[in-house]
């Protein structure tokens, strides 16, 4: 099993934590992590944007004028997709862009980006994380205590309402509770800091 510094607020070691190979050492695996970024992007999608085909079109379908010595083009209809307000050609509808992904495939996927983030040097344990104030100037304070550049991941096992109204302004921050953490948050972010419950969680959840 590999050891991990553990820090405090201050970005100071204050132990160290054992991980298991089982969670934290897994292959790279991308086609799988792929596969779930793209199932989480799509399950994103509302999928009700619609627009009216011209048979839908409210209004008379008399023929403007007639078909011949009139100067102007041949049309039938006012609803057609040719006038203002007309129909729309292969409208679009609403529809299902959900994909599903069975839970071993989801669980194999997080536990590797985990562990890509591990392997890359990415990922920081935390002892806990908690901003009582509820200031956003705690909020960055924290990051520079880190140095950290790029888009940052905190994951928590339950962030208190103090912590998420410090974090909610600063747009390079992102903070999550274990239970709802994704593949794809993992990927979207350079920086992953996840606290010792956190990890604990997991290895109650998956490990064997």
């Amino acid at each position: 099993m590999a050891k991990v510094k553990v820090y405090d607020m201050s970005a100071k070691v204050v132990g160290e934590i054992e991980l298991n190979d089982e969670l934290f050492a897994l292959p790279y695996n991308q086609p799988l992590i792929h596969e779930a970024v793209v199932a989480y992007q799509a399950n994103q999608r509302q999928g009700n944007k619609s627009a009216l085909t011209r048979s839908e079109v409210r209004g008379h379908a008399k023929k403007p004028w007639r078909q011949k010595k009139t100067g102007r083009a041949r049309h039938g209809s006012t609803k057609s997709p040719e006038y203002t307000g007309g129909g729309v050609v292969f409208a679009p509808k609403p529809r299902d862009f959900s994909k599903k992904m069975n839970k071993t495939a989801k669980r194999l996927a997080l536990l590797t980006a985990l562990s890509r983030k591990l392997e890359l040097g990415q990922l920081v344990v935390l002892k806990d994380f908690e901003i009582a104030s509820g200031k956003t100037k705690d909020a960055n304070a924290f990051l520079k205590a880190f140095g950290l550049k790029g888009k940052t991941l905190v994951v928590g096992k339950q962030n208190s309402e103090n912590t998420l109204r410090a974090s909610a302004n600063i747009k390079s921050l992102t903070t999550e509770n274990i239970a709802t953490l994704s593949t794809y948050e993992l990927v979207a972010n350079k920086n992953v800091l996840i606290t010792c419950d956190s990890i604990k969680s997991i290895e109650e959840a998956y490990a064997e």
